[in-house]
């Protein structure tokens, strides 16, 4: 039997008839994440991991939400449920469904890199394993977290030497906390957008250790300390009357495309840092391989290299089509956009690897 199909609704579990992050309402979906493509209001009845609680209220408001602890198992219509950590952002969860002694794991989003700000992936033993492919081209190699804190860190104590507030776009759920937590406060202070605040509060309710941080406006008060600022903000808020409070500043962007050369050039901003909370082109394979699994579905990215890579490799793989986005790609969720309206812009990086760099097949 097939314990996970595709249906217009979402990623659908016959026998236990209920939905994996569906994008139509639906009477139960589990959901992996709280990011907009994989959580999505209008459903009867939630599940989601704990950890992620806040976050995912304070984005679908008034929902009937069931929490569950990673490892704790449920059984609904005789199929036996449990959530284990996808290290995607805080709680991300995969999605372990067994039934009659068979076991399926979709994956939502993941990446196996260091990230404070939630529980690090868990391999799950399955016999068939769905997983994203955001970023399935051997080009995307992601440095550590100390290193681009490093980075970052660099850039911020050079601008606030130069007297420029330094702001950084990147994803106000995920992308901003891991930043904050490799910040060095000693550089100067930290400013942060709404957008970024509201989620920050969910992080902190659920334990996780951010520096502290000024809203705009209880900075403006001292103009030589914002010129000394490093300013997180989502991609929507650029070019608003909200950016041009800093004056003349300096900006960058963190996003997993900039690994490749032009998406920082179509982005218009003066720099560029590697960060992804997706799994990298190694993780993809060392997360298929330590589940186990005899065959693989593949769900969005770069889905036709992923399949072709397993098959060649002895794996069995397909795909699903799905109508998940890649949030890399927004700026904000409707609920935070900026002056009236969010102003979107795909990076997402055309065929034109980076310098060096190792070519897809």
């Amino acid at each position: 039997m097939e314990l996970i199909v595709a249906r217009p609704e979402g990623l659908y579990c016959p026998p236990g008839d209920f939905y994996i992050d569906p994008w139509r309402p639906v009477d139960r979906a589990v959901i992996t994440h709280a990011h907009s493509d994989h959580a999505r209001s209008g459903s009867r009845h939630y599940m989601a991991a704990q950890g992620g609680e806040a976050v995912l209220r304070g984005r679908l408001g008034d929902i009937d939400l069931q929490v569950m602890a990673y490892g704790e198992k449920v059984t609904h219509n005789g199929v036996r449920i449990s959530l284990h950590p996808a290290g995607h952002v805080l709680g991300s969860a995969q999605v372990r469904v067994e039934y009659e002694g068979e076991v399926w794991v979709a994956s939502g989003d993941y990446k196996l890199g260091d990230d404070p700000t939630c529980v690090p992936f868990e391999p799950v033993p399955c016999e068939v394993f769905i997983t994203e492919s955001t970023f399935g081209l051997p080009i995307y190699r992601w440095e550590s977290g100390d290193v681009l804190a490093s980075q970052i860190n660099a850039w911020w104590a050079a601008n606030a030497a130069a007297g420029r507030a330094s702001v950084l776009y990147c994803y106000a759920f995920g992308k901003a906390q891991r930043v904050l937590c490799g910040l060095d406060p000693g550089i100067g202070p930290i400013v942060v957008h709404g957008a970024v605040e509201n989620v920050n509060r969910g992080y902190r309710a659920a334990g996780v250790d951010l520096p502290p941080v000024l809203r705009v406006d209880e900075a403006q008060a001292d103009k030589a300390a914002l010129r000394r600022a490093l300013v997180l903000a989502p991609p929507s808020a650029r070019g608003t009357s909200w950016t041009r409070r800093f004056g003349d500043h300096a900006d960058g962007f963190a996003s997993g495309w900039m690994q490749v050369r032009g998406a920082r050039r179509r982005r218009g901003v003066d720099r560029g840092f590697v960060l992804s909370d997706h799994a990298d082109w190694p993780g993809l394979q060392t997360a298929i391989g330590a589940c186990g699994a005899s065959r693989v579905i593949v769900t969005h990215g770069q889905v036709p290299v992923l399949v072709r890579w397993l098959n060649e490799a002895g794996i069995s793989a397909q795909a699903f089509e799905t109508a998940y986005g890649d949030e890399e790609d927004e700026g904000t969720s409707a609920s935070e956009s900026v002056d009236g309206a969010a102003q979107g812009d795909d990076t997402r990086p055309r065929a034109e690897p980076a310098a060096g760099s190792e070519e897809a097949p």
